[in-house]
């Protein structure tokens, strides 16, 4: 009788941690990444900024056909993880984003090859070479905080990195502090990623 009780105490030892193994990890929260995108650019006339995105072209009756970068920037390496990217005006995801007239942004693979861009803001139709580039939300020099999602573009198991351009084609250009947040997102399922194809 006694080997019997140590026996189903044993066993029901090993059935406590069989269970409280898995619910460990699953359990601890993913902590959200802010990665500094652009840094706050005041309003310069178009014609004072110097540099131009030579390889962009803007369908446009007013201004230039050739737009001229007001700043540019670049995350390091990171991986998604399941997170969602969104932008921010700041690290705490609060504040929105402004832009004049417009963002490229672009995913760069590990080794710095081109893999998808879009672009986001105040602008007709933008082309890199022969291809149109894609408009990413609402046609706005104003953004609401996490309105900007850029989820879709990103690879979701290879390493990547964003980079942003602000770029202004007539009157005045300038950008807000731009901030890429990965966060997890407790809303998604699998089925929230099959309902935008």
């Amino acid at each position: 009788m006694h080997s019997r009780t140590l026996v189903l105490a044993a066993a029901w030892g090993l059935v406590a941690c069989a269970r409280h193994v898995p619910a460990s990890p699953t359990s601890a929260p993913a902590t959200p990444r802010a990665v500094r995108l652009l840094l706050d650019t005041p309003a310069q006339e178009t014609e004072l900024l110097t540099k131009l995105r030579d390889d962009v072209e803007i369908d446009t009756t007013e201004g230039e056909r050739t737009p001229h970068v007001v700043t540019t920037g670049q995350t390091p390496l990171l991986r998604l993880e399941g997170s969602r990217a969104r932008l921010y005006g700041d690290a705490r995801a609060t504040l929105g984003i402004s832009v004049d007239n417009f963002l490229l942004v672009e995913v760069l693979d590990a080794k710095g090859k081109l893999m998808r861009s879009a672009v986001v803001g105040f602008t007709e139709g933008v082309h890199m070479g022969k291809e149109q580039v894609d408009s990413l939300g609402r046609r706005a020099f104003s953004f609401e905080p996490g309105e900007v999602d850029l989820t879709h573009l990103l690879p979701e198991s290879e390493p990547f990195q964003v980079r942003a351009t602000a770029l202004d084609y007539w009157g005045v250009g300038r950008v807000s502090d731009v901030y890429l947040v990965l966060a997890p997102d407790s809303r998604s399922s699998p089925d929230d990623d099959l309902r935008g194809q």
